[in-house]
């Protein structure tokens, strides 16, 4: 486990739940580094949005947000039940015999994965939605790792009921529903940017949040300009890293 990328994780996604909150933002957050500290290969979050309606509100693969489709769509699946119940839930082989959620099982194992591990985002008796984390191993979590995978939950859990309560219902429920085609947006501006700067994926992403958080915009915003100009010069990383420590 990696102690540094840990505290830094909390900071960044206490740091999102200031004035101007970006919900896209910190659920990128929470999906990427779900998947750097904990053994998982992908992460996705599902919520219900203040309607009551539930929703594949990030991933962190396309495999991933297509599974958390999948789970809604056929009212199956591990995520499903952490939903219902508000407890964590575990699928140690989704390649074994006499699988609880046969369809899901097989649709996972056809997208690489062999483990699930569900772990609701939910304050005393409000749950809101669920962290799933999607394994390529059949490796169970370990206790360590599914209390950070809920301490990850927990944190997120009051970021986004603090939002509910600062918004008014609809404007939380338009950014959930533009969710999907956000972290589209912003994956590519990713790539766009790593290829320009010849820097990482982890950097790019640095690089368009920091410009976004300390020009007043919104992270999705910022990657839809990059992508959509053919000549846009961003700014290099060294203009941009001011303001938040």
């Amino acid at each position: 486990m990696d102690s540094g990328l840990l505290s830094s994780t909390f900071v960044d996604l206490a740091d999102t739940m200031v004035a101007d909150f970006d919900v896209i933002d910190f659920l990128h957050i929470l999906t990427d580094r779900s998947v750097r500290l904990l053994p998982a290969s992908a992460a996705g979050v599902l919520l219900t949005d203040p309607r009551g309606e539930l929703r594949v509100a990030a991933a962190s693969s396309d495999a991933a947000g297509m599974l958390e489709l999948f789970q809604v769509h056929n009212d199956q699946g591990p995520c499903m039940d952490c939903l219902r119940t508000g407890q964590a839930v575990t699928a140690a082989d989704l390649a074994g015999p006499d699988q609880r959620w046969p369809r899901f099982a097989s649709a996972a194992v056809n997208a690489g994965f062999r483990t699930v591990q569900a772990v609701p985002m939910r304050l005393r008796d409000e749950v809101i939605g669920a962290l799933n984390l999607f394994g390529a191993e059949t490796a169970a979590f370990n206790p360590e790792d599914l209390r950070i995978g809920q301490a990850l939950a927990d944190v997120a859990t009051i970021g986004l009921l603090q939002q509910r309560n600062r918004r008014t219902r609809e404007q939380h429920a338009g950014q959930l529903q533009s969710a999907p085609n956000s972290r589209v947006i912003i994956e590519q501006a990713k790539g766009k940017l790593a290829e320009r700067l010849s820097i990482d994926i982890d950097h790019a992403f640095k690089i368009l949040r920091d410009y976004a958080r300390n020009s007043n915009q919104r992270l999705t915003d910022v990657a839809r300009n990059f992508v959509d100009s053919a000549t846009a010069d961003f700014p290099p990383p060294a203009r941009h890293r001011r303001g938040r420590n």
